[in-house]
């Protein structure tokens, strides 16, 4: 009985090296260095951002918005009770829905109307609307002229008279 030795294998060439593939793990690597890099400096820099200067309040107005039976919905001023506005059932979408949107929130989070919505007037022209209850913040102007101005109608010397136009 023949023995049989095990055959000689050459030695295996040494793995094959992908340059491409290589080349393309560096590239994605140093691609994102350099936008962490500028993300980083950017941000230390302001670059890009976006500041409006600080603004002081030159008008306020504190209310409560109050459901009526017919549907039309009373702004009532915080301070001294007095009418501030009715809006008409059909009338004001935009003041309607923005606090309804305020309201639902309260009652999210099992507050209710007690506390008053402050609307005000900046001297650089912008309008935000603020509900202290919830903490919620809403720049009117962010949703343009038309809309800001149905707001600024309701501060003082710019009141609405109940029945006139709407708010």
């Amino acid at each position: 009985m023949p023995i049989e030795l095990p055959a000689r294998r050459p030695s295996e060439p040494p793995p094959v090296r992908r340059p491409l593939q290589s080349l393309a793990l560096f590239g994605v690597g140093a691609l994102l260095g350099i936008v962490l890099l500028a993300v980083f400096i950017g941000r230390r820099e302001g670059v890009g951002l976006t500041e409006l200067p600080s603004a002081r309040p030159v008008a306020s107005l504190g209310f409560r918005a109050e459901d009526r039976p017919d549907g039309a919905v009373e702004l009532v001023g915080a301070q001294d009770n007095r009418l501030v506005a009715r809006i008409a059932p059909g009338e004001g979408g935009f003041v309607r829905g923005t606090l309804r949107g305020l309201a639902q929130a309260r009652q999210r989070e099992g507050l209710g109307p007690e506390q008053p919505f402050t609307l005000t007037r900046f001297d650089n022209g912008t309008l935000a609307l603020e509900d202290a209850a919830t903490g919620r913040h809403v720049a009117l102007e962010a949703f343009g002229a038309t809309n800001a101005a149905a707001f600024a109608r309701l501060l003082p010397g710019n009141e609405v008279q109940e029945g006139r136009g709407r708010p």
